[in-house]
């Protein structure tokens, strides 16, 4: 079975539990070791880990990286999940949960910078680069063995010793034949895991995992799987497709294939997939515009937040709706002038969602930038008619007072009126 050492990439033969060449025990075998190219690569704790290579006396100290006691958790170190914090939390509770954590605010302007060094460094192994996030894509390595002279799992362990010694951060990957489960095996292990899923092992790894692990199963599509008694992937496996595409539409589809190890979605470079957004997924169906627009303008402001930090405006704004059976509709607009501002994508997207809203049940919702170009608040402002300027000028200042204050110090009358109907 081809194997080899995590920390000194040393091969490794035989039933041995520690390398003979460093003693380490982080060693990586598999069957299909040198046969699988498609990876899921996500940087562990992100924000916080940026934060402790940067404050190394916070090494071995509970890290939250979130927006004051009124925010929420950004995320959080290893250390700081063990007490039970997890993103998204409120922050009065992670303090409650662990108290002694260490709070900082997020500076997304260096976390893109950390994001795109290691993204320099994944295409340097391969042009098949797929962003996910700032922190995590999708790599195809597929024929770079004789480029580089070595498998591409061993491609992957040079990778992330690179990342850890020059970036200073760690960084898990998922090994596999496909992009689904080259993105499960990336949460099998972290911090700082390897883990491989090949062919031979697939199915019935997954079958006695929930069906929660399927892309697009959501708490709703899981409530409605538990009320005919399906809880276990194994149990879609054993399910025609028919039955399952009478039962669920189009989602039936996907539960077919992805319970069985089958995804046949290729790692995407193309422009389309160069864009910045944001979706949300409802606890339940939501119809009415009013309800609709209170969350469309927080993802414009989540939207807006992530192009500041990465310096990037878009000429297209996107709105993206799921209805209740599951079918999408992606709406787009061109500006004038591209833009990184939330007034600006939020007002493009209005009339959209307005369209669309009548009446249908939707279950997500989701808003993004495309054709994406450098740029700054400031720079807009100063392009935009002095109306408009103005506007922005405004979100500039409540930017500048959020970084100082906290991230709920100023609201938008939109928000405001959503608390009120609460």
């Amino acid at each position: 079975m081809p194997g080899f050492c995590r920390d000194c990439l040393a091969a490794v033969t035989g039933d041995v539990r520690r390398c003979p060449a460093c003693g380490s025990p982080r060693l990586l075998r598999h069957a299909e070791l040198d046969d699988l190219s498609i990876a899921h690569i996500d940087c562990d704790a992100f924000y916080a880990s940026v934060e402790k290579r940067d404050r190394p006396d916070l090494a071995d100290k509970p890290v939250i990286v979130g927006g004051g006691t009124r925010g929420v958790v950004s995320t959080c170190c290893y250390v700081a999940r063990i007490k039970g914090v997890r993103s998204a939390m409120p922050m009065f509770k992670a303090l409650e949960l662990c108290p002694e954590a260490v709070v900082i605010k997020p500076d997304m302007a260096k976390y893109a910078r950390a994001g795109r060094d290691v993204r320099e460094m994944m295409l340097e192994l391969t042009p098949l680069v797929e962003p996910l996030s700032i922190d995590e894509a999708f790599l195809d390595l597929t024929g770079t063995a004789r480029l580089h002279g070595m498998s591409p799992a061993m491609s992957l362990a040079h990778l992330i010793r690179r990342i850890e010694q020059k970036i200073g951060i760690g960084a898990s990957v998922g090994l596999s034949y496909n992009k689904y489960l080259a993105k499960v095996a990336s949460d099998l292990e972290k911090p700082r895991g390897f883990s491989v899923l090949g062919r031979a092992q697939a199915k019935a790894f997954l079958a006695e995992r929930p069906v929660s692990l399927i892309w697009g199963v959501g708490k709703a599509m899981q409530a409605e799987l538990a009320r005919d008694g399906i809880t276990l992937i194994g149990q879609l496996q054993a399910m025609e497709r028919n039955d399952l595409l009478r039962r669920y539409g189009s989602m039936g589809a996907r539960l077919f294939h992805l319970s069985r190890g089958e995804d046949y979605r290729n790692v995407s470079t193309d422009d389309a997939s160069k864009s910045i957004s944001a979706e949300t997924t409802f606890n339940t169906d939501l119809s009415a515009y009013d309800d609709l627009e209170r969350i469309l303008w927080g993802l414009a402001e989540k939207v807006s937040r992530r192009a500041k930090a990465e310096g990037l405006a878009g000429h297209t704004v996107v709105l993206k709706l799921k209805t209740r059976d599951f079918r999408s509709r992606t709406r787009n607009v061109s500006l004038a002038e591209p833009t990184l501002l939330a007034a600006r994508i939020f007002e493009a997207a209005t009339p959209l969602l307005r369209r669309e809203a009548t009446g249908t049940q939707f279950r997500l919702i989701g808003v993004g930038i495309g054709n994406l170009e450098a740029a700054s608040p400031e720079r807009e402002a100063e392009t935009l008619d002095a109306h408009v300027a103005a506007r922005a000028k405004a979100e500039i200042a409540m930017d500048r007072l959020r970084d100082k204050f906290g991230r709920h110090s100023v609201e938008r009358g939109i928000v405001l009126r959503e608390d009120k109907d609460r």
